[in-house]
């Protein structure tokens, strides 16, 4: 929506906003169109009409994260989400610019962060549910807040810096490692001057975490026959750290190959998202941890948000200095939103997913 189409909106114009919302729940496999639909809906963005601490917001771009997976089971069997309700429309990461507003600290025109974005074109919003404006910055795109300075980042430098702590040295091993998290978690730990080998989906991947990601090798899980043999092979030394993404079968093999004292942080478990608790892959292997005294925890980083400056500096800085490397996967459209959902739960993505739903400019 460009300054024209602002203009109609403030003389109290409605527009009509498409938006996806949850119709069923999908306690098991990918959702579909059978869970997940769109559906057009009148809005007025008149500065009238907008309740005081509110903006009225244009959507950018929306981060599609597994995470959002986990709020479509309608169950509470061990995921960490709560659940939206029916009908109700999907909320995400997001970028939008504000079309008008009722709070003194957000005017017309200001592009902004919220946690709680609505999957839909445009939206009313408490001011309180927005993170923060972005002012631009040169070496830093948008698409960059979502991804490297987004969830995705974060989640790395978490379970990197403040989880994992690998020294100088470390043999790290990263599973689904170019995913979202996967491709800032082995950057950041090659940064701290360690041995990182990562695992992917095709080879497509693994020539990509090698010569654009910096990893010292990678190799491609689909193609292995074994993965105890695979880690053997990689891992002759031993695993010091392990991230990982995926959880199940990759996370039983890793604790065939840890050291004595290996740290795992597990910030996520694809594998396993889209099965009821019941059929999901039971490790066997948990006495290994005894014996080589191996410390794992899980994170969220909602528990975290107090280093989010520390963390903002530390990638703004390692962008600019070209030494952290970003990939994106962009949808264009909110009629994407289906498709990108699905999309992390293959081998298609590469990188951040990332839905455009309107012009940046």
């Amino acid at each position: 929506m460009g300054d024209d189409g602002i203009q109609a909106a403030s003389g109290g114009v409605i527009v009509e906003s498409k938006e996806w919302y949850i119709s069923a729940y999908a306690p098991e496999g990918v959702p579909t169109s059978d869970h997940l639909k769109l559906r057009s809906v009148p809005i007025s963005l008149a500065i009238d009409s907008i309740p005081d601490h509110h903006v009225a917001l244009e959507t950018l771009l929306i981060s599609i994260d597994p995470y959002l997976r986990a709020r479509m089971t309608g169950t509470e069997d061990g995921l960490y989400m709560p659940q939206h309700n029916l009908n109700e429309v999907i909320q995400v990461f997001g970028i939008a610019r504000v079309i008008e507003s009722k709070d003194s600290n957000y005017t017309r025109g200001d592009i902004v962060i919220s946690a709680f974005l609505p999957v839909a074109e445009f939206a009313v919003l408490p001011s309180d549910l927005l993170v923060r404006k972005i002012d631009p910055t040169p070496g830093i795109s948008l698409t960059d807040y979502l991804s490297s300075l987004g969830i995705p980042g974060f989640s790395a430098w978490v379970g990197i810096e403040v989880v994992a702590q690998p020294k100088p040295g470390s043999n790290v091993f990263i599973s689904s490692a170019a995913g979202g998290v996967g491709m800032y978690a082995g950057q950041l730990a090659k940064l701290k001057g360690c041995r990182v080998i990562g695992s992917t989906g095709s080879d497509d991947k693994v020539k990509l975490l090698k010569e654009e990601l910096g990893y010292d090798d990678a190799f491609n899980y689909n193609t292995e026959t074994s993965l105890d043999d695979a880690l053997t092979k990689y891992f002759p030394d031993g695993i010091d750290v392990y991230l990982d993404n995926v959880g199940g079968e990759m996370l039983e093999a890793v604790l065939n190959h840890v050291n004595k004292h290996a740290h795992i942080a597990l910030c996520g478990m694809i594998s396993q998202y889209n099965k009821v608790w019941t059929e999901r892959y039971g490790v066997r292997n948990l006495l290994n941890m005894i014996g080589k005294e191996v410390k794992m925890e899980g994170f969220l980083i909602g528990s975290y948000l107090d280093r989010f400056p520390e963390f903002t500096k530390d990638m703004e800085s390692y962008i600019k200095q070209g030494k952290i490397t970003c990939k994106h996967m962009i949808y264009y459209g909110i009629d994407s939103f289906l498709e990108s959902l699905g999309s992390l739960f293959s081998s298609s993505n590469i990188g951040k997913v990332v839905i455009q739903v309107k012009p940046l400019h």
